[in-house]
This record gives C-alpha cells, structure tokens and sequence, in this order.
C-alpha cells in the first residue's frame, strides 16, 4: 500500500444520501472515519455499520465523524440508513470508483472462483490535520467501530 501514517489524506467531494455534496476536506479540525465497504444491506457490511450505529454516542461525544463510502446510490443509502436508524453520512462512489481507488480500496476480488471488480472492506481515521492516522485493511466488520474506539483509548 502506497498511503501510509502521517500521509495526507486524498481530498474528495462525494454526495451523500440525500444527493448533497461532501468534501473531505471541509472537515478540517475534527477526526474523521472513514471506511470502504462493499454494498448496503448485505449481512457483513450491516454488521459493520451496526457496530458503528450501536457505539456512536462515543463517536459523537468525541466530535468524531463517520462516513461510509460504497458504490451504492443515495437512494439505496438512503434505505440502508432508514432500515437500521445509521446515525452517520453514507456517501456514494461510484464506477470507476476514483475515491476508493485513490485510497486502494477498490480492485480485484475472487469469491467463489469468479474475478470481479469490487469495493475492499478498509477503514481510515483521518486527524484533525487532514492527515491519515491510522489505516485499517484486515478488518472485522462486526467489530470495527469497537476496535477503532479502542485503539483511540475511547472504549
């Protein structure tokens, strides 16, 4: 992986759920997570996006925003939010995925003996400064939001 700790965090406007725009860097000053996953409602990514939803009052508490990026559109994402009260921004990124691809995020996957294209399940924190902080590529998507608090000394 070329993005390393300390890097800055690749800028990017993408709209949300509601169709409205989403610059990264406009969020200047507060941490942001910010992770990859392959596609609302499926069992994986609502673990993971559950775990962030039942931990968020220590997200929040801490000024900490999440969003989630997919190749979903908003009104899937919209859906998504709405089925499991997603407290947090779900932004869309779509093909060719210049987002996710800008953070290696995106690329060839095999399931089943098929090769296709796909969104990688990875998770960034970005600081204050805009800078990456920690990168997560080995994730656990029941347990992320837990793992993420905790390395944070929030949990």
């Amino acid at each position: 992986m070329s993005l390393q700790i300390g890097d800055p965090a690749p800028d990017f406007t993408l709209p949300n759920q509601v169709g409205e725009s989403v610059q990264l860097s406009s969020l200047k000053g507060q941490k942001v997570v910010l992770y990859f996953y392959p596609k609302d409602d499926t069992p994986g990514c609502t673990k993971e996006a559950c775990n962030f939803r039942d931990r968020w009052d220590a997200f929040s508490a801490h000024g900490i925003r999440v969003l989630g990026i997919s190749k979903d559109g908003a009104a899937s994402h919209a859906k998504f939010i709405d089925k499991h009260a997603l407290p947090f921004t779900l932004l869309t990124d779509v093909e060719p995925c210049a987002v996710a691809s800008a953070y290696e995020s995106y690329g060839l996957k095999k399931f089943m003996g098929r090769e296709y294209m796909g969104m990688m399940r990875h998770t960034f924190l970005i600081d204050e400064e805009g800078k990456i902080e920690k990168i997560y590529l080995k994730v656990k998507a029941a347990t992320m939001a837990d793992t993420l608090l905790t390395d944070l000394g929030l949990s």
